[in-house]
């Protein structure tokens, strides 16, 4: 069977693409994993409108009863926010779901790797996978830095989730040859904060020149990705030392319950998000909606 059997693409996506306008990749597993409803559902249609704000279009990724869909209607969100049984599919998934017509949400390395398939160059998230924390024993890395070594998509985001192992996610993302930029910094951004104690390789100070760099990179014919490192607004940035806290507390309660694998990030970040009593998900919001402008701005110059 051909691709198009398997992906569809919305008319506004389509479009765009077929006239070279700016689009930008949107993941789907904040909306049935990430977040709460009904903040979830605000958060997707928030971000969707965002992109739309920059003059860019916004190309939601998920599956949806075994289809890969590249752009997303209201009905679509409203079923990934408020559905039980939705999978959260990382790109190894993706064939299950296809084979088992499920509904999935997708995680930044299947967002990544649709995306891709779209001949979408740029994506909008959060945060990424990285590194685990306890991985030298547990051997738990996320399957988003191995599609960055791999899929030539551009990622926009706040750096690695803070309940990652931040320096490691870095040395890998070094020994598998993915640049990382600093916009409009010099210093790695830690998710809820905007200080990580880390440096990024190397820092630039607009869109256009991210742009730039990500089309020579192309041109060189260098296999993967990019990562932009786009800090928190320093406004909903959370005290290093409370979100820590709030971390390590959440770590130790999912030691406790025994919860591995792909459950350990919706976890944790729902406990977060309780033991700071819902400031760690106002901030998670406001950084994806600067991550998603950046991102239209950057796909102006691709």
């Amino acid at each position: 069977m051909s691709l198009s059997s398997y992906l569809k693409i919305s008319e506004e996506v389509e479009a765009a693409l077929k006239e070279s306008k700016p689009v930008v990749a949107l993941e789907s597993t904040i909306i049935s994993h990430g977040m709460p409803f009904p903040q979830n559902l605000e958060t997707a249609m928030l971000l969707e409108s965002t992109v739309r704000n920059n003059g860019a279009t916004p190309a939601t990724i998920a599956v949806i009863n075994g289809s890969i869909r590249i752009g997303l209607d209201k009905k679509d969100l409203e079923l990934l926010s408020n559905s039980k049984n939705v999978l959260k599919a990382s790109t190894r998934d993706l064939p299950s779901a296809v084979l088992r017509g499920l509904n999935a949400a997708t995680t930044v390395s299947a967002t990544m790797a649709c995306a891709k398939l779209a001949s979408i160059r740029i994506f909008a998230t959060g945060g990424i996978g990285g590194v685990h924390r306890n991985a030298a024993t547990t051997f738990d890395i996320s399957a988003d830095l191995t599609e960055l070594s791999r899929t030539d998509v551009a990622v926009v985001s706040s750096g690695v989730k803070s309940i990652l192992d931040i320096g490691l996610t870095l040395e890998y993302l070094e020994t598998v040859g993915v640049p990382v930029i600093g916009y409009k910094t010099d210093e790695f951004p830690a998710f809820f904060t905007r200080e990580s104690g880390f440096k990024v390789d190397h820092r630039l100070d607009s869109a256009e020149e991210i742009a730039k760099e990500i089309n020579i990179k192309r041109e060189l014919g260098l296999r993967g990705g990019v990562l932009i490192a786009n800090p928190i607004p320093e406004e909903y940035s959370i005290d290093p030392k409370e979100i820590n806290a709030a971390i390590g507390a959440a770590l130790a309660e999912a030691e406790k319950e025994s919860i591995t694998g792909k459950e350990v990030t919706p976890f944790l970040l729902s406990k977060v998000n309780l033991i700071t009593s819902g400031k760690s998900l106002e901030s998670n919001i406001k950084l994806a909606v600067s991550n998603a402008e950046l991102a239209s701005k950057i796909a102006w110059h691709l």
